[in-house]
């Protein structure tokens, strides 16, 4: 893909112009960079209120510590797309308050589970209080390139706040096109609107008598990003998870601030290109992650980064063995008197009936709550829930997969209905998304 001349000379200028920045002393600006808070969501019918509530404290506690100047969110602020009122109250309490803060910007980004027209909906009100949402693509992509002052009305930051991409937003459907050829559009689209985006930072940058910094947001799925069993990241396409390599992203931006990824990670080895991932853990398959925000100091052209480890509000613990190792296990906590929602797998050979029965029994007059049991040894071929699992809560491709396994749906066969069903559910999602 080539750019146009006008769009290479305004990069050339940029160049020029970071030359000075890097030579010239400026103000650091702190950044905290977070993402995938997913208020509202629940655990096997447990609602997390009070963890997100805690979460919400220690980060604007941490905002003012840290005396940041700017804090990002990249995507996924709610869990679906009509957030409860209680969700609502925790995010637009914790909107207030940073606004009483020395820090002087709030930027949000839609995710895949946000609704788009909900964010967007009270962003002219909370522009006021320097909270910028960015719920949905719009007609320019200038819209999307925000120029942030500080307290004096001076220039402090350029931020492309690209939300997440739809595939309606960057490729155009033609009868007869392979899944190769989709991929292929969804890949070259998502390039296009990140390369036009860059370079419109690129204009507003070199327009300034004083150089700043240039920062680009996103929600999408990178290549060689890693994920977690059980840990609630949804495919973001249909046909294909449309992995972006870090090519794509422009050598002007001074820090990419991703989301969609839980796990905090860089992109491709690069160390200014970061997901900061989910600050609770979504399952019981990170129960023993650290989760993070991450820092960014920018000063004369250097990005300092640093994790910063969020502390844990619930603690999760999974126990997997046999009967005899289960108890054990359990006994040692209830010993320990430590407070603990559990997921149980008893995976053994011997046929326990009334095992929720001693489960309960185990934990009886403890801190500990048991959430999940999943007996592997009554599994065999049927389609079963685990107890505590809740139909409205599970994925539905991985719904659509038991159900293959369960027929016995030979493999060379399930490529193509899989296809079909996502297809299925990506009209149904536009549909939705029209309908708001």
């Amino acid at each position: 893909m080539f750019l146009p001349k006008y769009e290479i000379m305004v990069l050339i200028e940029s160049f020029e112009q970071r030359w000075v920045y890097l030579g010239k002393g400026v103000q650091p600006l702190n950044i905290i960079h977070s993402s995938d808070w997913h208020l509202g969501r629940s655990l096997y019918g447990r609602k997390r209120y009070e963890e997100y509530k805690e979460f919400l404290q220690w980060l604007g506690d941490l905002l003012e510590e840290e005396e940041i100047d700017v804090l990002l969110v990249a995507g996924d602020v709610f869990d679906n797309t009509a957030p409860s009122n209680r969700s609502q109250e925790l995010y637009y309490r914790f909107l207030c308050r940073v606004a009483e803060s020395s820090c002087h910007h709030v930027v949000i980004t839609a995710g895949n589970h946000d609704s788009s027209s909900f964010l967007n909906a009270p962003r002219e009100l909370l522009r006021h209080l320097h909270v910028h949402i960015v719920g949905s693509v719009g007609d320019c992509v200038a819209d999307e390139v925000l120029l942030l002052k500080d307290a004096q009305g001076e220039a402090e930051l350029i931020v492309c706040a690209v939300p997440y991409l739809r595939d309606r937003d960057i490729r155009s459907v033609e009868v007869g096109e392979t899944l190769e050829d989709k991929d292929r559009k969804l890949l070259e689209g998502i390039r296009l609107h990140y390369a036009q985006a860059c370079t419109h930072a690129a204009q507003i940058q070199a327009q300034l008598k004083s150089p700043v910094p240039i920062v680009a947001m996103g929600h999408l799925f990178a290549a060689g990003g890693s994920k977690v069993e059980g840990d609630g990241v949804r495919d973001l396409y249909v046909g294909s998870l449309a992995h972006v390599g870090a090519d794509i992203f422009s050598e002007t931006i001074d820090y990419l601030a991703l989301g969609h990824l839980h796990t905090p990670q860089t992109v491709g080895g690069i160390e200014k290109y970061r997901y900061s991932g989910s600050p609770l853990p979504m399952g019981f398959g990170e129960a023993n992650r650290e989760k993070t925000v991450v820092k960014v100091c920018l000063s004369d052209g250097n990005a300092k980064i640093s994790s910063i480890p969020v502390p844990l509000f619930q603690v999760l613990h999974s126990i997997h063995g046999d009967w005899e190792f289960i108890s054990e296990e359990l006994l040692r906590m209830k010993t320990l008197q430590v407070k603990a929602w559990l997921e149980i797998v008893y995976d053994s050979d011997e046929i326990i009936g009334d095992l929720r029965e001693k489960l309960d029994e185990a934990v009886a007059a403890s801190g500990l709550e048991i959430l999940r049991v999943k007996n592997n040894r009554s599994a065999d071929h049927s389609l079963m829930m685990g107890e505590g699992e809740i139909l409205s809560e599970l994925d539905v491709k991985e719904v659509f997969e038991r159900c293959l396994a369960v027929y016995e749906v030979p493999k060379n066969q399930r490529e193509e209905l899989q296809h079909a069903y996502n297809e299925v559910i990506e009209n149904i999602d536009m549909e939705d998304w029209m309908a708001e």
